[in-house]
């Protein structure tokens, strides 16, 4: 027997190469053999070692239950914006129901084909040509939806679809390649111009915060400034009160008028000997050479000046105009004889 199951045909997906009914079979595994019993249905073998009648039983069809590839043949397809697409693919099938797949369709490997290049085609009329691109997971999740829907009745189950190349004309390949690189360059542009608003706009924050940096600083400067010409100002101003203070306790005492006027007279005679320095127009008295004379005026302007304050408190406003008489007739003496 085993001998004559060597002899027989090997077995095939359809009607081709069947087996021969010696009685005593043995089926492989993940295969299905369909028996007619004198031209009708009788039953399907299973795996391992089965018996039939010889002559009354006919091995009809032997159906593979392993997965099955087909090649779809590539073919033409128009997109919805009306581009030609040369497209191919490959179906993954399996036989769930050897007797739908026996009974069911003649060639079911030709009708499955078909079927799958009809649905490509009516799926691809529904996309533009971008979306074919981006949407090619969903484009073969909708072609197997299709095929097992058409191909239930027939014991065969679609478990994928996968489309592998997709040919564009020469002309949309080249618009397409034109159409990137603009996109490409666009990019280029935009990326270019946010990167020169970035930079204007950290310039501008940099100078703004310099300016305010600097504008504190300026107000701090100006505030110390301020508080240290007060504080100078304050300093000189105790200075001063404190020397008034001395050179009026110094006047109080003993022969203090006197060491006053030999000072008076000193600065006159000091002032009179840097004239020379300071400019070129030189302004002298008409008795330059009198040193006497000049000590005695100057002493007279000072004995004028510290005449007692009880002469101003009778009255006050006349004394004010009266008393410099003396020393100002002698200081328009002494002008109008410069001036001479």
């Amino acid at each position: 027997l085993k001998g004559a199951a060597r002899l027989a045909p090997a077995p095939c997906r359809w009607n081709s190469g069947l087996p021969v009914n010696i009685g005593v079979l043995f089926v492989p595994q993940q295969e299905a053999w369909v028996v007619e019993r004198m031209g009708k249905f009788h039953r399907i073998l299973e795996p391992g070692l089965n018996f039939l009648i010889p002559l009354l039983d006919r091995i009809r069809y032997v159906q593979s239950l392993k997965e099955i590839v087909i090649n779809v043949p590539e073919q033409s397809a128009v997109t919805l914006d009306n581009v030609t697409l040369q497209i191919d693919g490959v179906l993954y099938l399996r036989v769930m129901d050897p007797y739908k797949a026996s009974y069911g369709v003649e060639d079911p490997e030709y009708a499955v084909t078909q079927l799958a290049q009809t649905t490509m085609r009516s799926e691809l009329g529904k996309l533009s040509l971008d979306r074919v691109f981006r949407e090619r997971e969903s484009l073969n999740a909708s072609i197997v939806d299709a095929i097992n829907q058409a191909s239930d009745c027939w014991g065969i189950r679609c478990l994928r679809y996968e489309i592998k190349d997709i040919h564009v004309p020469p002309r949309v390949k080249e618009s397409m390649q034109m159409q990137v690189e603009a996109e490409r360059r666009k990019r280029a542009t935009v990326l270019e111009s946010e990167g020169t608003r970035e930079s204007a706009i950290n310039v501008a924050e940099g100078q703004k915060q310099a300016q305010i940096l600097a504008s504190e600083a300026e107000k701090a400067e100006q505030i110390n400034k301020a508080a240290g010409e007060a504080n100078a100002m304050l300093v000189k101003a105790r200075a001063k009160a404190e020397a008034i203070q001395l050179l009026a306790a110094a006047l109080s005492q003993q022969h203090g008028s006197a060491a006053a006027s030999l000072s008076v007279a000193e600065q006159y005679v000091n002032a009179f000997s840097k004239i020379a320095k300071d400019s070129n127009t030189i302004l002298l008295p008409a008795n330059t050479g009198d040193v006497t004379n000049m000590v005695a005026q100057a002493l007279g302007i000072y004995t004028t000046l510290t005449k007692p304050q009880a002469v101003k408190s009778q009255d006050e406003m006349p004394s004010a105009h009266e008393e410099p008489q003396p020393a100002s007739t002698e200081m328009l003496k002494a002008e109008q004889g410069s001036s001479s």
